[in-house]
C-alpha cells in the first residue's frame, strides 16, 4: 500500500492499481489475490468460507446491538464503534462450543457465563470509559432494570471534563434475541444535576420491563453539559459522554 502525493487525486481502478480515499488520505494498492469464484467453490478454501460465514454472523449481531441502543449511542460513541462491537461479538461467538465450525454464533455464545462476561463492560465511546469517569459504586436490579447510585457526590465521584457544569444520568433495559433478531427497550427518566458537592442517592428506573426473548442487557448513559445563561449545551458535542453495558443476563 502506498500513499498518493501530488495535486491530482484519483479514485478507482487503473490496470492493476486501485486508488481510493481513506482516513489517512489518498492511497493506492495493487490488485491481486484469489478470485471470489475460487474462494466460493474450491475445497481448499473451506476454512476461509467457514471463517467468513462466522464473521458475517458476528457483524450482523453487532449491528443488531448498535441498532437496539441507537437512541442512546448517537449521544455517546466514537468513530470506531462498529468495528469494536463486531470484534466483541467475534470473541463471544468463540464461546459457542456446540455448533459446528462455520455456524458458531453470538446467541449460543451469550448463553455461557463467559460470553455474558465478555459483553459486560462494553463502552460505546472509547474516549470516555465508565470506569474512568464514574467512581461511585452502583447496583443493578435484574428484575426491573433499576440502577441505584447511593450517595453520589458529583465533585468527588465523577471525573468531569473541564467546562462541564452539569451531568445527566439515564439508563435503559434491553431484551435482545441474537437468534431471532427481535429486540425491545425501555428507558429511564433522565436525572440532571449540577456538578457540585451535594450528596444524594440517584435512582434510574426504566419505564417498564421490555418484552420478548433473548438476553437482558442493561446500559448506563452519562452526559456532560455546560450551562450558559440558563441553557445547558452538550459539552464538546458529546465527546466526553459515556455509554456502557453495566450488566448482561
Amino acid at each position: 500500500m502506498a500513499k498518493l502525493k501530488g495535486i491530482i487525486k484519483l479514485e478507482g481502478t487503473l490496470d492493476n492499481l486501485t486508488f481510493y480515499k481513506a482516513k489517512e488520505g489518498y492511497l493506492v494498492k495493487t490488485k491481486g489475490g484469489v478470485s471470489k469464484e475460487r474462494i466460493q467453490n474450491d475445497p481448499a478454501f473451506e476454512r476461509t468460507r467457514e471463517n467468513g460465514s462466522e464473521f458475517g454472523s458476528s457483524a450482523s449481531s453487532g449491528k443488531l446491538l448498535r441498532t437496539s441502543v441507537r437512541n442512546l449511542m448517537i449521544r455517546a460513541k466514537d468513530n470506531r464503534v462498529s468495528s469494536r462491537v463486531t470484534q466483541k461479538m467475534t470473541q463471544i461467538k468463540n464461546f459457542d462450543t456446540t455448533s459446528v465450525r462455520g455456524q458458531r454464533n453470538v446467541a449460543t455464545g451469550l448463553a455461557t457465563p463467559e460470553g455474558k462476561a465478555t459483553l459486560k463492560g462494553l463502552d460505546f465511546n472509547n474516549r470516555a470509559i465508565l470506569s474512568a469517569v464514574l467512581f461511585a459504586p452502583f447496583t443493578v436490579d435484574g428484575a426491573t432494570g433499576e440502577i441505584t447510585i447511593p450517595n453520589l457526590t458529583p465533585t468527588n465521584d465523577i471525573a468531569y471534563p473541564s467546562g462541564a457544569t452539569h451531568v445527566s444520568l439515564s439508563s435503559a433495559f434491553l431484551k435482545v434475541d441474537f437468534d431471532t433478531t427481535d429486540n425491545s427497550i425501555e428507558y429511564s427518566p433522565t436525572v440532571n444535576i449540577p456538578i457540585d458537592s451535594t450528596s444524594a442517592t440517584q435512582t434510574l428506573t426504566p419505564a417498564g420491563v421490555p418484552t420478548g426473548t433473548g438476553n437482558d442487557i442493561f446500559v448506563l448513559l452519562v452526559e456532560f453539559f455546560q450551562e450558559i445563561n440558563g441553557i445547558q449545551y452538550p459539552l464538546k458535542n458529546g465527546a466526553y459522554n459515556v455509554l456502557n453495558i453495566v450488566e448482561v443476563a
